[in-house]
């Protein structure tokens, strides 16, 4: 690893340019003509939230890395896309420095000290619902911990915008809509009927509506969560008011989270995994992370003849088959710090001797029964929401980060000091003697212990030319769905040669294995997918929108930044 002898310099250089202009401007009235949103060759980034890629884009333009873009937008996106993220979760990212050297961070947000593993017998909504579902929140910890390493200006002047933007407000867009309509879902309307959730999603008694402003006043101002974060650095979300209020929230409403497991929580560095596809190089997060489901599915796809390609119905029969096998796989993982001989497994899936030996138990004319992908008939909880973020500049520094409440709003509890949306990661443990809807028995890799980290879907993945230079990153967000809409993108980029913007547009499927269907969005190809069915796949049609993919492509030495068309409320730029 080269060291950067003038790394100090450029921050103090970049921190004194960043704060003269702050003095001057907001992030608002930044010129435009710094920017090209199409073809910019100084830095990139992609997001759920338009208002959240503005802010990163800005930190590039002003001087700062891809890692003060990432942790700038972050924290925007969990302002804005509060149902999915905030600080209030956890999550995982992997970096790449300028001169190629990976890192991948855990931040996924841990059990308690006081979790055992049969808390949740008789009372399963305990664990996605109230205090007991709550994780050590730590996102952060692992913000803080990536900023320290790697950027290059000052921590107060990436957490600022997002806390502005609270305090300011904003637009109440088509995914916000969306997503309360889902969490209500004719159940108990807490958005309004709470008071704590009411303030800032009700302020007038009536749920806000499309175009309305929406303020988190209690999250960013003056004083507030973000602020303090700002001013104070983030001990201020681990210690005194802030915490003491957040504990006496989760206590209050039956957790057994305590002020020692949040001053005790601790980033992890976790081994980063890597495959070839066709001479790039794939580098993906390890466990309690999906990095080696996904790699295992690339790299099986890779053993296939790419002359055969043009055949699409023969592909996605075979993109699908080998899905089931990796998922069939998946459920055998977990925290490895709990778990024996999880590096080994998923050496060897990541393998090309594995890769070749499942692509010949592949069969081109049909689909298998289940137990021929998974003989150990067990299951991993499935997870939902997540919010990606992907950043890049012109240093070759990139990230890929997945961040998460878990659950829509996570569990459904707003601390009413802080404004700070818990989590219910607890729910992503697979618990004990509870078999799932299909009859398959829950995976003890998975159990909950004290302080362990439960199994995540989380996949960032970041590649590069088979020259070694950086090529591209892509994440998704979506629970289960992120490991197979990450595997498509990067298969589509790599295997079919479309632009980030074109594999994101590309039509989706999903199969995890269980439950045995696969489903396809509605824009899928007809005669394939009846292709499928003749193969012998249960098919289930689904509306598009239960994944979102955002990527970034670097090539030639200009940015291609993509951001999730499902998403109305989607951004990517480049400078």
């Amino acid at each position: 690893m080269k060291p950067s002898s003038s790394h100090s310099t450029w921050r103090c250089y970049a921190s004194l340019l960043l704060l003269a202009e702050l003095r001057s401007t907001s992030a608002a009235t930044v010129p435009q003509f710094v920017f090209n949103p199409h073809a910019g060759s100084s830095g990139a980034v992609a997001s759920e939230a338009v208002e959240c890629s503005k802010i990163g884009r800005d930190l590039i333009a002003r001087g700062g890395n891809a890692v003060d873009a990432l942790v700038g937008t972050t924290f925007c996106v969990g302002t804005v896309g509060m149902y999915h993220s905030g600080i209030g979760g956890g999550g995982f990212v992997v970096v790449r420095d300028a001169y190629g050297n990976y890192e991948s961070v855990d931040f996924r947000e841990s059990a308690p000290a006081a979790a055992f593993q049969d808390m949740y017998k008789g009372n399963i909504e305990g664990s996605v619902y109230g205090g007991l579902a709550v994780g050590v929140p730590s996102e952060v910890r692992g913000l803080e911990y990536i900023h320290k390493k790697y950027g290059v200006l000052p921590w107060k002047a990436v957490v600022t915008p997002a806390a502005q933007l609270a305090t300011t407000g904003f637009r109440v867009s088509e995914d916000l809509v969306r997503y309360m309509a889902n969490a209500i879902n004719g159940q108990y309307n807490f958005l309004v009927e709470d008071p704590v959730w009411a303030e800032e999603f009700a302020p007038n008694g009536k749920l806000l509506q499309l175009g309305d402003t929406i303020y988190r006043k209690r999250y960013g101002a003056h004083t507030s969560t973000l602020a303090k974060i700002a001013e104070e650095g983030p001990d201020a979300f681990y210690s005194g008011p802030i915490a003491e209020s957040i504990i006496a929230t989760v206590r209050a409403t039956n957790g057994s989270l305590t002020l020692d497991d949040l001053s005790s929580y601790k980033v992890v560095t976790r081994p980063s995994l890597s495959i070839s596809y066709r001479g790039h190089r794939l580098v993906s997060v390890g466990s309690p992370a999906s990095g080696a489901v996904c790699l295992n599915t690339l790299k099986i796809m890779e053993q296939f003849d790419p002359s055969e390609s043009a055949d699409t119905h023969l592909g996605v029969h075979r993109f699908d088959e080998a899905l089931r096998f990796a998922y069939g796989a998946r459920s055998l993982l977990g925290d490895p710090d709990f778990v024996d001989g999880i590096g080994p497994f998923e050496d060897t899936l990541i393998d090309e001797a594995t890769a070749k030996d499942i692509r010949h138990r592949i069969l081109d004319n049909q689909t298998q029964p289940v137990d021929r992908y998974d003989p150990h008939g067990m299951y991993a909880s499935e997870g939902f929401g997540t919010s990606h973020i992907v950043t890049a500049d012109k240093s070759g520094m990139a990230t890929s980060l997945t961040t998460t409440v878990n659950l829509l709003f996570g569990a459904q509890i707003m601390d009413p000091l802080s404004g700070v949306i818990l989590n219910n990661e607890m729910n992503d443990f697979s618990i004990p003697g509870v078999r799932n809807a299909f009859g398959f028995e829950p995976s003890p890799a998975n159990f909950v212990r004290a302080n362990k980290r439960p199994l995540s879907s989380i996949t960032p993945v970041i590649v590069e030319h088979p020259d070694g230079t950086l090529y591209a990153t892509v994440g998704a967000a979506g629970g289960s769905r992120i490991i197979s809409s990450t595997a498509q993108v990067a298969w589509h980029v790599l295997e079919h040669g479309r632009t980030m913007k074109q594999a994101l547009r590309e039509p989706r499927l999903h199969d995890q294995l269980m439950p045995n269907t696969v489903t396809f969005e509605y824009a899928f190809d007809n005669d394939t997918v009846a292709s499928m069915i003749e193969k012998g796949h249960d098919v289930t049609w689904v509306p598009e929108g239960r994944s979102a993919v955002q990527g970034i492509i670097f090539d030639g030495g200009v940015f291609e930044a993509a951001s999730e068309p499902r998403q109305k409320n989607s951004g990517a730029f480049t400078v």
